[in-house]
């Protein structure tokens, strides 16, 4: 007579379920002490009954087989957590990629507008924002081009002041005079005196002795 398959349900009879719990129970030891000396496996098996009536086995001692096993399982956590970890960062990297992409496609879009290209999608208004910073964007750099300039010519200054100064002190050093363009003395002039005549040469006599 073929034996019918069990349907994985709970027994509703409880002589049933108690005498079909003995036998898989021991059935179950069974095998845990069949696998624990064939394969040389460190095995642990606890089955408490529907009473709280406690049944286990173990091929070592029970306390170190589940020491051993928090241990694995506390490293298996904390490679988890681990891993998670990086897998959070990871998608933290890639919505920042995807956002400094999106930013550096808009910034793209508003250089090329302050360029003047791509305007016919712009509405007035935007026309007229961008107008504005433009103005804005101009004054700046007005304002930062004459504030070199004024550096500029204050640095210029500064150098032909420096320069005079050296002069003025080499001039004094050397006794020289000081130059008719650097003082507001007058000029010395010199006059030629000469006499004009017409006529022929005068000719003079030779006394003999």
């Amino acid at each position: 007579m073929v034996r019918g398959k069990t349907q994985m349900k709970r027994i509703e009879n409880a002589a049933s379920r108690q005498v079909t719990f003995s036998k898989r129970r021991n059935g179950l030891l069974k095998k845990a002490f069949e696998l624990s000396v064939l394969c040389d496996a460190e095995v642990a098996l606890i089955i408490f009954s529907t009473r709280g009536k406690l049944y286990e086995f173990s091929s070592a001692s029970m306390s170190k087989t589940i020491e051993r096993y928090e241990k694995r399982e506390k490293d298996n956590t904390g490679i988890n957590n681990k891993l998670a970890a990086v897998d959070q960062n990871t998608q933290n990297v890639k919505e920042d990629a995807q956002s400094m992409a999106k930013k550096i496609e808009l910034l793209e879009n508003s250089k090329q507008k302050l360029l003047g290209n791509g305007l016919e999608p712009c509405s007035l208004n935007e026309l007229n924002q961008l107008e504005t910073n433009l103005e804005r964007s101009l004054s700046r750099i007005r304002e930062r081009k004459n504030l070199l300039f004024r550096q500029q010519i204050e640095k210029l200054k500064q150098e032909e002041k420096r320069l005079e100064e050296e002069n003025a002190n080499l001039r004094q050093t050397c006794g020289m005079k000081p130059s008719p363009w650097s003082t507001s003395t007058e000029e010395e002039t010199m006059e030629v005196e000469t006499e004009l005549f017409i006529g022929p040469p005068e000719r003079r006599r030779i006394q003999n002795p």
